[in-house]
C-alpha cells in the first residue's frame, strides 16, 4: 500500500464535496477568463450577474491587471522572494509563481486554499524553476494557523514574506473574523513583509450591493462588501505603498493602460509591515 494513501484518501474526500449544482467564485471567474474548469451552474452565475451589470465584463482584465502590477512591485521594487497566496484563483493568465519567478527565478511561493477544486488547479501548477519553490496548503483563510504552519514547509518566516488577500476577504462575512485573519497573518510575518489585497467596494458603485445580492442568491459562498475606511482599520498599523487603498485600475497603472466605462468597484492595497 502506498505510503501516501492518507493524502490519498483525504483528496478523495475532498473532492467528492465539490458540488457542481451551485456557483464557486473561482470557477465563474475561469469561465469568464475563458478557462474550461467550469460547470453550468458557473456559466449560469456568469450570466445572471453579466445580466445585472455591465461592469461584470470589465472585473477580470481589471483584477489581472492590479494582480501583476503587485506582484512586479513587491518582486522588482521591494525586493520579496517569497509570496503566501491566500484563496488561490483559477486560470488567472500569469499566476503568482509565473510572475515571480519570470523576475527573479529563486522565489518561493505558497498557495493556499480549501477549495478542492482551487486546490487541485494549485497543485498541477507547481511547477518551480530550479532555484525557486511552488508549494500548496490545504487551509481555508479562515484557518491561519493551518495555513502558516503548512506554508512554513516551504517560506522562512524569518525573511519578509508577501501575503497574497486577492478578494479573499470578500468572502469572510464576519468583521471580526476578517480582523483575526489579519491579525494572525500580520503577526506571524517580520517587519519589511508586505500585505497586498483587493476587495469589492461598499462605496464606489451603489449598483454593486444589486450584484453581491444577485451572487449570495445563487452561491453558498457568500460574500460581503467593504469600505475604503474598513479596509484602512484592516490595514492599521502598516505603511501603505502609494496611492494607497484605491480603485485597482488607479493602483500604479501602467503608462497608456486603457481606461475603463465602468467604475470598477473593487479596492486595491498594498501595504509593508514597519
Amino acid at each position: 500500500m502506498s505510503e501516501d494513501w492518507p493524502v490519498d484518501a483525504k483528496r478523495r474526500d475532498k473532492a467528492a464535496l465539490i458540488d457542481t449544482t451551485v456557483a464557486n467564485p473561482a470557477r465563474v471567474g475561469d469561465y469568464m477568463s475563458g478557462g474550461q474548469d467550469n460547470f453550468e451552474a458557473d456559466r449560469r452565475a456568469a450570466r445572471a450577474l453579466s445580466a445585472t451589470s455591465p461592469v461584470i465584463s470589465t472585473l477580470i482584465p481589471a483584477l489581472r491587471g492590479f494582480h501583476q502590477r503587485a506582484m512586479r512591485y513587491l518582486v522588482a521594487e521591494a525586493g520579496i522572494r517569497q509570496f503566501l497566496d491566500i484563496g488561490t484563483r483559477l486560470s488567472m493568465s500569469g499566476n503568482t509563481h509565473e510572475i515571480a519567478q519570470s523576475l527573479a527565478p529563486e522565489c518561493r511561493i505558497v498557495y493556499a486554499t480549501g477549495d478542492p477544486v482551487v486546490l487541485s488547479h494549485a497543485r498541477a501548477l507547481a511547477t518551480s524553476t530550479a532555484d525557486g519553490a511552488v508549494a500548496s496548503v490545504d487551509a481555508d483563510a479562515k484557518d491561519p494557523r493551518a495555513i502558516l504552519a503548512g506554508a512554513a514547509e516551504t517560506l522562512n518566516f524569518g525573511r519578509p514574506v508577501a501575503i497574497l488577500l486577492m478578494a479573499t476577504l470578500a468572502f469572510v462575512l464576519d468583521d471580526e473574523v476578517a480582523d483575526e485573519i489579519m491579525l494572525s497573518l500580520i503577526g506571524a510575518v517580520p517587519a519589511g513583509s508586505y500585505i497586498a489585497l483587493h476587495h469589492q467596494a461598499s462605496d464606489l458603485d451603489p449598483g454593486t450591493w444589486a450584484l453581491v445580492r444577485r451572487w449570495n442568491a445563487m452561491s453558498d459562498r457568500q460574500m460581503t462588501l467593504r469600505s475604503r475606511e474598513h479596509l484602512g482599520e484592516l490595514l492599521a498599523g502598516l505603511a501603505l505603498v502609494p496611492p494607497g487603498i484605491v480603485p485597482i485600475p488607479e493602483w500604479r497603472p501602467a503608462r497608456g493602460n486603457p481606461r475603463s466605462e465602468h467604475i470598477i468597484p473593487i479596492y486595491g492595497a498594498v501595504a509593508r509591515k514597519p
